[in-house]
């Protein structure tokens, strides 16, 4: 039987739905990923570690992820097909299997952070051991994926949007409280560094914010929403919708990371054991009462729970358009949730699993937007649609900064005593 993967559907019916809200949806899928649980521990870190001074990389992190998330929705609705379907059409068996085997190594490291975090949230919540955490995670991640497999996409798309608004509410509700220096956070606005730690930091905040498999996943959600040249909306009408439609969920998500480094910076700087989410939750609970603590947990496991199931569905667009292997969404899932599981029973320090897997994901990051950039520049592939000079050198800008921030996380790294 086919899956939802295999067959672009237009969703939109025998007539043309002409209202805007109808048409969004896709992007606020996509930016579950640029809140999940590696998003947490980065964030938070970073705010309890080095105050407001990273404030700067989420806002030029979130402003890329606009960026490349309307690069790849455009690609999708230009050509019907996903950024590894492009791709995996283009490429030689050789260099499709290695970008392949990279990309496979970013979806693992994506979803381990996803169920890790969410693993955490339910011991903070109930007391769970980790490993129970992981599987009632994954068990309610098949559930949302049965609803995309059974129900189509609008109905996930408004269970995803759902958890957003919980993750959304979770996490800014401790500003409510919470006294916020905003001369020091707008001194945050200008970029530096305190050293090589604050360097890798950076670059997990890059990894956690815009997210390879996000990347991957967007084109392949409007593909499957709007199809290809069937459609039933004018183009033109949906790539102006696709505008609205990024800039409302990614300004949503960066206002829900920027939060969390506030929230960090105000009321856990200076105090230990805060580089652990659950150091974090301990003392956000002491400093502003359990009802903000629990909202903080509620936050991290709706955000966990969500982004698992995204992460799937990326690691099927992959490999459906790199290897031209289509396999079930719900086997998928069950076999990518081993790695993460054998973590838990490893006993490894599960924060530091989530950042340390943002950084790898902040390596992959180059490998899916230069591929992205040059495709929405080539007339071979998108025509009159080709992307215009400005909006050329803006994409090619932002890979450039992504390449230096990496470039000089390894360095430093290396060269550090």
């Amino acid at each position: 039987m086919a899956t939802d993967l295999e067959r672009p559907r237009t969703g939109t019916g025998a007539r043309p739905r002409r209202s805007l809200p109808w048409l969004l949806g896709p992007a606020f899928v996509a930016a579950v990923a640029y809140v999940d649980p590696g998003n947490v521990a980065a964030n938070v870190t970073a705010g309890a570690r080095y105050g407001y001074l990273l404030v700067w990389v989420l806002v030029v992190a979130n402003t890329i992820a606009v960026l490349v998330q309307y690069l790849s929705a455009r690609l999708g609705l230009v050509t019907g097909r996903s950024l590894p379907q492009v791709l995996g059409d283009r490429m030689r068996r050789g260099p499709r299997l290695a970008y392949w085997a990279q990309a496979e190594l970013v979806a693992a490291a994506t979803d381990l952070a996803e169920v890790v975090g969410g693993a955490i949230a339910l011991r903070l919540l109930f007391g769970l051991p980790l490993v129970v955490g992981g599987l009632i995670v994954g068990a309610v991640s098949i559930g949302l994926l049965l609803v995309q497999s059974r129900r189509g996409q609008r109905p996930f798309e408004g269970v995803v949007i759902g958890l957003l608004v919980v993750i959304a509410v979770g996490f800014l509700a401790g500003l409510t409280v919470a006294p916020v220096d905003w001369a020091g956070a707008a001194g945050g606005l200008v970029p530096g560094f305190a050293g090589p730690d604050s360097v890798l930091l950076a670059a997990g905040m890059l990894g956690a914010t815009v997210m390879p498999h996000a990347i991957y996943v967007h084109s392949s959600l409007v593909r499957d929403r709007f199809g290809g040249a069937d459609r039933a909306e004018p183009l033109g009408r949906l790539l102006r919708a696709t505008r609205w439609d990024v800039v409302g969920s990614l300004g949503l998500a960066g206002t829900v990371n920027i939060a969390m480094l506030l929230l960090a910076a105000s009321a856990l700087s200076g105090q230990s054991g805060t580089d652990t989410i659950d150091g974090a939750h301990a003392a956000i609970t002491g400093a502003l009462g359990p009802v903000i603590g629990t909202a903080f947990a509620i936050g991290l496991l709706a955000s966990g729970l969500a982004s698992t199931s995204v992460g799937a569905y990326a690691g099927a667009t992959i490999m459906a358009g790199l290897l031209h292997v289509r396999v079930p969404l719900l086997v998928r899932r069950v076999v990518t949730l081993v790695p993460a599981l054998v973590v838990l029973g490893l006993g490894v320090d599960p924060t530091w699993a989530l950042v340390l897997s943002q950084v790898l994901l902040s390596l992959g990051i180059p490998f899916a937007l230069v591929p992205l950039v040059r495709l929405n520049g080539d007339r071979s592939v998108m025509g009159e649609h080709a992307a215009r000079p400005l909006l050329r050198v803006l994409s090619w800008t932002a890979v450039s900064l992504v390449v230096a921030l990496n470039v000089a996380l390894v360095v430093l790294t290396v060269l550090a005593p």
